[in-house]
């Protein structure tokens, strides 16, 4: 079921402020490419979710995006079970590790457009034969000094 709410500890909200507070290099970076629905949905960072604080989430498609840094190489059984309970109830996941965000941000903002699939019809896509190319890719682009592409390779 789509949109549901998932329930959470009212004790979690000040932690998940004072992480919003003080995010991580690669979160900041992340958040910089997702926030005000840049990818076509809306993210949340640092939500509690049950007894759980996850990276980010988004609401509308019951996903959670994760980012994995060193910390988490010592709670991998922890992370397990969080992310098991938080399936249970119907969200999905996706994970990247603070390595990718911080050394291939362009790839990670490439997987996550693609696995997210949000259908666009409004006046931030560019259509060019039977390639659609989002905005945020082409500001990425543009940031990076890197040459955009428009040729179809079929």
């Amino acid at each position: 079921m789509k949109n549901k709410i998932i329930p959470y500890n009212p004790e979690l909200r000040r932690y998940a402020q004072e992480l919003r507070k003080n995010s991580t290099l690669s979160e900041v970076l992340l958040w910089d490419h997702i926030k005000k629905k840049a990818l076509g949905v809306e993210f949340h960072r640092q939500v509690p979710l049950l007894h759980f604080i996850v990276d980010f989430y988004c609401h509308e498609l019951q996903l959670v995006v994760e980012i994995d840094g060193d910390s988490h190489l010592h709670k991998y059984e922890y992370d397990v079970r969080r992310q098991g309970n938080l399936e249970k109830l119907g969200l999905s996941f996706i994970r990247f590790t603070d390595h990718q965000v911080k050394q291939e941000l362009f790839s990670v903002i490439i997987d996550l457009e693609e696995r997210i699939q949000v259908p666009r019809s409004s006046p931030e896509t560019i259509r060019l034969s039977e390639t659609i190319i989002p905005m945020p890719i082409i500001h990425l682009c543009k940031e990076a000094n890197l040459p955009i592409n428009f040729m179809n390779p079929a």
